[in-house]
């Protein structure tokens, strides 16, 4: 929105949001209540909500940093943390105190002029949580209500602590935690209700977004995203989508996770969600019609769902990818913004999901307004401008054909969870976008697992690179990353900053005429919001994927951003390939700037890396090939595809283990890391299974030995 729109919303909202509707209608005794939040806008001190503020544009009006003078900004101050893992975190800035979470959905307190920690939280999720993550144990952030904080936990719980000390207040599991449900998605709170959804559809869950109450956490309303068995029972909407979908999809979960984005209209009091892929992805089998093939819009995957934040009602929705079935999530960032469109004033609501598609739609009806392909597309030749409905390539739908495809985007999207930004003045949006395509190849006689593996329905190692290291750099090399300056009344790129490759970091746009942007290639850039050019660099020693903040503290600006490779992309790439962007390691840490910081990190340590030096490959073909299969839909995820080396996680290929069979199966079958985060596989795998897994490993090891690969 613009700021005089946003003033008058929040003028018209404030005065029945502030009464407050917790608790006996009570409202929070001290810190932060509903008429802040709602004026977060014009409260440059502070960063109070994940997006800055409910219409999560993540602009900041400061401008004491800026084009002029950005050249001048260094290191204030650095905090290292205690999780060598993804860091994905915005932080939240209250009254001159930073707060964070962790990976491992740990939290921390900051002065957030020097750095002085004041307490930390340790939720201690279990360990063997990590095998119902998909992408990596990861955690987004925090929400504020009153003077408490309020976490999500991977692995299912909502906690609230003391902004003071960070004591636990109260805690709540809030999914079935026999279920591979997790949470790694920052919370929203609105008018005493603290918002979350969860993750899993890759294992094979059902979805849903709920509300809790901020004061002791009992349960408001649960909204489901997709229909369950069906039952008279059952709401209207979830009638209405269960005639979109066929055969016993329920057996299967379903999917449809609300794993992150959110945002809120107080003007229109609607709340906006972002609702997740099928489980599994191949329609085939999660909805197959009499023929077999895949059938139905399967309502409400892939949409973006409007609902009353007090009772958890539908209102409206728009499905992005009807049927989806490429992994195609629509729970990439939602923003909203008021912006003249044909000659008329719109309230607008604007996503750019994975399917690769920028979308305008009215968020006061959910109408379709227009939408182009800010990536590369080959599933869809467009968007229908009357339906809203893509224009599909029938060869790109493998649910129907049967066929392998090469789709792009691919499962990780054009643009995946990493936030956007949105400069007003320019009326640009700024995408961290990438292309990464994926060959699609069904999977016969699929059967589900949902308590390990990736429960997909296609082959998640048919696309996997040749051993030859020669071949897999140059088919790398075809990975592109970048930044994207989106008109989204023109509906295209005004401007674009190529990157080495994907997976770089979340945005900020601010009133100095600045985007800021950590990248994959370990560096922390500030650009002209204008035009792209590059106007300061710093070298953060390790790839940044979160998204900045900015926030003032007796009237001096400070730029912050935690900093730690990992996530989805980080966890899978082949570590012998990303050499283009230069070796990256996981060094986890808070950075924050201000102009004229004089604060250096310690020097860069050595990339450690185990020998090559895999035990003989004497196992039958047979086995190695039973084994590559087990090992893409159990262990890929992981540790990378083909077994070609995480650089986050262990690279198995160097594993000690593989020289002796008892010590594999000690660790896969018995447990013996389940603490680190490796859980035993005895429910999915059989000894002997686990066993052709490390054969295929060996095989792997030896391939790339021969290939040159130290």
């Amino acid at each position: 929105m613009t700021r005089i729109a946003w003033a008058t919303a929040l003028a018209l909202a404030a005065s029945t949001l502030a009464l407050g509707s917790c608790k006996d209608n009570a409202m929070p005794e001290g810190g932060i209540d509903a008429a802040k939040l709602l004026a977060a806008d014009a409260d440059t001190a502070n960063w109070l909500t994940y997006g800055r503020t409910y219409s999560e544009q993540r602009y900041a009006p400061l401008d004491s940093i800026n084009t002029g003078n950005v050249g001048e900004l260094g290191l204030a101050w650095s905090a290292d943390m205690d999780t060598a893992r993804g860091q994905e975190a915005t932080p939240l800035v209250i009254d001159g105190k930073l707060y964070l979470t962790t990976a491992w959905s740990k939290v921390k307190a900051f002065d957030a002029t020097t750095g002085k920690l004041l307490w930390e939280y340790d939720p201690k999720v279990p360990g063997e949580t990590a095998v119902k993550a998909c992408c990596d144990v990861v955690n987004r952030g925090l929400a504020i209500w009153g003077d408490r904080l309020f976490l999500g936990t991977l692995d299912g719980r909502l906690i609230a602590l003391d902004r003071e000390t960070g004591a636990v207040e109260w805690e709540k599991v809030t999914v079935d935690q026999s279920q591979s449900y997790t949470i790694t998605g920052a919370p929203r709170v609105i008018d005493g209700k603290v918002i979350i959804g969860n993750g899993g559809a890759e294992f094979g869950v059902r979805g849903y977004v709920a509300a809790y109450d901020a004061a002791d956490g009992e349960e408001l309303w649960r909204f489901y995203t997709v229909p369950d068995e069906p039952s008279d029972d059952d709401p209207e909407y979830l009638k209405k989508a269960a005639e979109t979908w066929s055969g016993e999809y329920w057996n299967l979960g379903g999917g449809g996770t609300v794993w992150d984005s959110m945002a809120y209209d107080p003007e229109l009091d609607l709340l906006y969600i972002g609702v997740g892929n099928g489980s599994p992805w191949n329609r085939a089998y999660r909805s197959p019609g009499a023929d077999g093939t895949g059938e139905g819009d399967n309502l409400y995957l892939s949409s973006i769902v409007a609902i009353r934040p007090k009772t958890g009602e539908y209102v409206w929705h728009y499905q992005t990818t009807p049927g989806e079935t490429w992994d195609y999530t629509a729970t990439q960032h939602i923003m909203l913004a008021d912006m003249e469109i044909d000659g008329k004033p719109r309230k607008v609501l604007m996503q750019a999901p994975k399917n690769g598609f920028f979308y305008v739609i009215d968020r006061e009806t959910g109408k379709f307004i227009s939408a182009q392909p800010y990536v590369t597309v080959n599933w869809a030749s467009g968007i229908d401008p009357k339906t809203g409905r893509p224009i599909e390539n029938p060869e790109a739908r493998v649910d129907k054909t049967g066929k392998p495809a090469l789709v792009t985007p691919g499962a990780l999207g054009g643009h995946n969870w990493h936030p956007m930004a949105y400069h007003p003045g320019e009326n640009l949006v700024y995408i961290p976008a990438f292309e990464a395509a994926m060959a699609y190849a069904p999977e016969a006689n699929w059967k589900p697992d949902r308590k390990r593996g990736f429960n997909v329905g296609f082959d998640l190692g048919a696309g996997d690179l040749p051993p030859d290291l020669g071949i897999r750099k140059q088919i790398a090399g075809t990975l592109k990353g970048m930044l994207v300056a989106w008109d989204p009344v023109a509906q295209k790129a005004r401007w674009t900053v190529p990157h080495p490759g994907p997976w770089n970091g979340g945005l900020l746009a601010t009133g100095g005429g600045l985007v800021f942007q950590g990248t994959a290639g370990s560096e922390f850039n500030a650009y002209s919001a204008k035009d792209g050019k590059k106007l300061w660099s710093f070298p953060a020693q390790t790839g940044v994927v979160a998204p900045p903040i900015t926030y003032t503290v007796n009237g001096e600006q400070y730029v912050a951003v935690l900093a730690g490779w990992g996530g989805a992309y980080a966890i899978t790439v082949d570590g012998e390939i990303i050499d283009r962007m230069k070796p990256v390691q996981n060094i986890s840490r808070l950075l924050v700037f201000k102009l004229g910081g004089k604060a250096k990190l310690p020097d860069m340590p050595a990339l450690a890396k185990l020998p090559l030096d895999p035990p003989p490959s004497r196992a039958k073909a047979e086995v190695i090939a039973a084994g590559g299969k087990l090992y893409a839909r159990y262990c890929a995820v992981c540790h990378a595809p083909a077994a070609v080396g995480s650089t986050v996680l262990p690279d198995l290929r160097r594993s000690a283990t593989l020289a002796d069979k008892g010590a594999f199966l000690a660790v896969v079958n018995d447990g013996l890391l389940k603490d680190n985060g490796m859980a035993s596989f005895a429910g999915s795998l059989t000894k002997e299974q686990m066993d052709s897994i490390r054969e295929y490993v060996i095989f792997r090891a030896n391939q790339d030995k021969d290939g040159g690969v130290k």
